[in-house]
């Protein structure tokens, strides 16, 4: 079965078409987890997610059991650069700006708690 089957030749279009064949709430998930990074720690998703007004952890759970993120200990991870590489690509540029600002601005009233992310947001 599995040699039957068309594979890419370049490893970013084959995680790029794993993602994209996600359930869109997971999609988003990675998306915005892709701003922010290689990793982040369980407190500073919750700090986004009462930022965004999104639930995160629940998708993560899924990205997870997907392979795409490893949970060790208070933190998450992208399972390797290229996979965080893909869901931050299936953003246009545009796009991507766009997060990025609304990211930074949702977070700006809470700089105190997550200063680092604030700068990794805008950038």
């Amino acid at each position: 079965k599995i040699l039957c089957q068309k594979l890419p030749d370049d490893v970013a279009e084959f995680l790029s078409n794993t993602i994209v064949a996600l359930p869109d709430d997971v999609k988003a998930t990675l998306r915005t987890l892709s701003c922010f990074g290689a990793s982040v720690s369980s407190s500073f998703v919750k700090t986004l997610e009462r930022a965004l007004g999104k639930t995160l952890l629940d998708s993560m759970g899924a990205a997870v059991a997907e392979g795409l993120l490893d949970k060790i200990d208070d933190h998450y991870r992208f399972s390797h650069d290229r996979i965080q590489e893909a869901a931050y690509n299936l953003m246009n540029i545009l796009d991507r700006c766009n997060y990025h600002f609304s990211y930074g601005m949702a977070l700006a009233p809470l700089e105190d708690e997550e200063d680092d992310f604030i700068f990794t947001a805008v950038t």
